[in-house]
């Protein structure tokens, strides 16, 4: 049965939601290909580790990098999503998902004391993270979670308000990035096991600066606010990743319509909620007629502009928690919890569409790391591509909007 809070599937699919005809969500979510693929790629672990970031964009075969890398973390946190969708769905002869995942994981723990990845060592947290969900007494686990956050708050400036992005040269020089929202969460998970409150007014204050600083009053994003680290004053908004600096790259668009609904759920403050609202309705009103997120929002139709597959996934499962928070206000707000969901699979359906790659090791195909020329990296699989698209199929089926 459905939660009161959503209305009817016969709703959902009516022409005004404009969902893809066979189901309001795309049957791939559920395809057994996604675990025969992730479990043969599990099962030839690198000796020395690597984890899986991008594939070619010819065969789709994933390219490995060494652990010391931001994205190490996706991988092992998708092995636990699949011990999730094995529950959910009550699958047999499944892997031992989760003995998996920790194997993935290990080569992470060197880095708890020993890292250049800046800020993403909230990333980094994710497989430990979903470890404690299985296992709350895990101490490798909890161990991990308590040295990531510390180093995340290692890097908290309170004349800025924030923690610092990357390091740089300058010292007064103090970048902070669009991203930094899904960091946050690491705070969270380690102020509930150690009691430190001070992790969670960190991860506040830097939210509320990013709200002031990053999200322009249309509810576009900044990639990317330079702070002087001596006085806190803004410098310059500038963007690495999108087209241009007044532009609006898709993927840190995506980054804070999850993470501050994220923030909503932690802390009750409308602000957040409000922000995150604002940022999913400019991502959905500047899609195409077509529904494929694209790189850059802004960036010129010709040459053709790629598609974000990665963005797609990201932002899908961000409508899905703010759909989820709508729900959860006093009175709940139906509405606006149907419309984030609906939103959700409508972009799930139009990139499963667009980029589903049966033949390729990863489950989708047009992503884009970057489109910088000469070293533009797009048309690709991304792992955490993949990861959010599978999480997002969970995620549905937690909320009782889809069956296995």
């Amino acid at each position: 049965m459905l939660p009161s809070f959503f209305l009817p599937f016969s709703l959902l699919l009516s022409p005004s939601y404009a969902l893809n005809a066979r189901s309001p969500y795309p049957e791939e979510l559920y395809s057994s290909l996604i675990q025969q693929k992730v479990l043969k790629i599990a099962q030839d672990e690198p000796n020395p580790a690597q984890y899986p970031q991008y594939t070619d964009r010819v065969a789709g075969v994933w390219q490995y990098f060494v652990p010391n890398t931001w994205t190490t973390g996706f991988f092992p946190a998708t092995l636990y999503e699949l011990n999730t969708r094995a529950q959910l769905c009550k699958l047999q002869d499944q892997p031992d998902w989760v003995d998996l995942g920790r194997q993935w994981s290990t080569a992470e723990i060197l880095l708890e004391t020993n890292n250049t990845v800046g800020h993403d060592v909230g990333f980094l947290s994710f497989p430990f993270v979903q470890e404690l969900s299985v296992n709350p007494k895990n101490e490798t686990a909890i161990a991990a979670v308590n040295a990531f956050a510390a180093d995340l708050a290692a890097r908290f400036n309170p004349i800025v308000g924030c923690t610092r992005s990357w390091d740089t040269a300058d010292p007064t020089l103090f970048e902070v990035i669009i991203d930094n929202m899904m960091n946050l969460e690491v705070l969270f998970v380690s102020e509930a096991l150690t009691g430190n409150h001070t992790l969670r007014e960190i991860a506040i204050s830097h939210a509320t600066k990013t709200m002031e600083n990053h999200v322009r009053p249309d509810g576009s994003s900044f990639h990317v606010v330079e702070y002087n680290a001596t006085t806190g004053d803004v410098i310059a908004r500038v963007t690495a990743q999108g087209y241009a600096n007044n532009s609006t790259w898709s993927r840190g668009q995506a980054w804070g319509v999850y993470g501050f609904a994220n923030m909503y759920m932690h802390t009750q403050e409308m602000d957040f909620l409000e922000t995150s609202r604002r940022m999913a309705t400019y991502f959905l009103d500047n899609l195409p007629a077509d529904g494929i997120t694209p790189w850059d929002f802004n960036a010129p139709l010709v040459p053709p502009r790629p598609a974000d597959s990665s963005a797609a996934t990201i932002v899908a499962t961000g409508l899905l928690l703010l759909s989820q928070q709508e729900a959860s206000l006093v009175p709940p707000n139906p509405a606006g919890a149907n419309k984030w969901s609906a939103a959700a699979m409508k972009i799930l359906s139009d990139t499963t569409g667009l980029a589903w790659k049966p033949e390729w090791q990863s489950l989708l195909s047009n992503g884009t790391v970057n489109n910088h020329y000469p070293s533009a990296n797009n048309l690709t699989g991304i792992v955490y591509g993949d990861y959010y698209y599978i999480k997002a199929g969970n995620d549905l089926i937690t909320m009782g909007l889809a069956s296995c």
